[in-house]
């Protein structure tokens, strides 16, 4: 199941956000999907909590962070004053960091090697808190970006569920900035129907609905909502 917008985003939505959602519903009436079916993270890494407050209060109540130090440094005074939202970490987790993601964040979107399976099945069964976990998947085998390569994706996969007993929700996928995303999106999405995995994290700002007609429920999308940033657009 995946953590839907359960509050309608509101008439006076800022223009970014309010354009974001209008593009979803476009490209789920054009794949012939529900657009409930997918869920909108607005990714807030580098934005203030008075940056954040505005889109919040149009009813958006899924978003993503990077870094865990940053999102500790401003999501529990918002999540507190604001009960139903959920925070995904969508950056690459170390496993010395794993204790705190799995305290603060709903999601992990970048489950990628055994070390940190190790540690978050370790907290997880020490906090009795288990958070939605995505593989991340190195759809262009590029040798700076994290995530499992294709071929060994399902020995991945097996190893997390039967070694060291996590539930795996879906898959995660950055595509090659300098290449077609469909065809990544695509691998992404065969990777995990012959996993039997439902969950399917893909798009940003530049290429969400794309990956909405290759069967994404969860896109990322940072700039087209909050604007520039200092930091690499999500």
């Amino acid at each position: 199941m995946t953590q839907s917008q359960t509050t309608p985003l509101s008439a006076d939505s800022p223009h970014g956000l309010a354009a974001v959602a209008q593009e979803i519903a476009r490209a789920c009436k054009e794949a012939r999907r529900d657009p409930a079916s997918v869920t909108l993270i607005a990714v807030s890494k580098t934005f203030a909590a008075d940056a954040i407050l505005p889109i919040i209060s149009a009813g958006q109540r899924v978003f993503g962070e990077n870094r865990v130090q940053e999102a500790k440094g401003k999501w529990p005074a918002l999540t507190q004053d604001h009960p139903g939202l959920k925070l995904h970490l969508i950056g690459p987790l170390q496993s010395n960091k794993a204790k705190e993601a799995v305290a603060l964040f709903d999601a992990i979107h970048s489950v990628d090697r055994a070390s940190i399976c190790e540690a978050l099945a370790k907290e997880i069964k020490s906090q009795g808190k288990q958070p939605e976990l995505f593989v991340q998947i190195n759809t262009g085998e590029e040798p700076q970006k994290a995530g499992v390569a294709p071929q060994d994706a399902d020995t991945f996969i097996a190893a997390c569920r039967e070694k060291y007993g996590l539930a795996i929700s879906g898959l995660m996928c950055i595509p090659p900035v300098d290449q077609a995303p469909a065809p990544h999106f695509a691998l992404c999405a065969k990777i995990a129907a012959r996993n039997g995995l439902k969950n399917l994290s893909m798009g940003m700002s530049a290429d969400f609905t794309t990956a909405i007609q290759m069967g994404a429920t969860h896109v990322r999308v940072g700039s087209a909502i909050f604007g520039t940033r200092t930091a690499p657009h999500a």
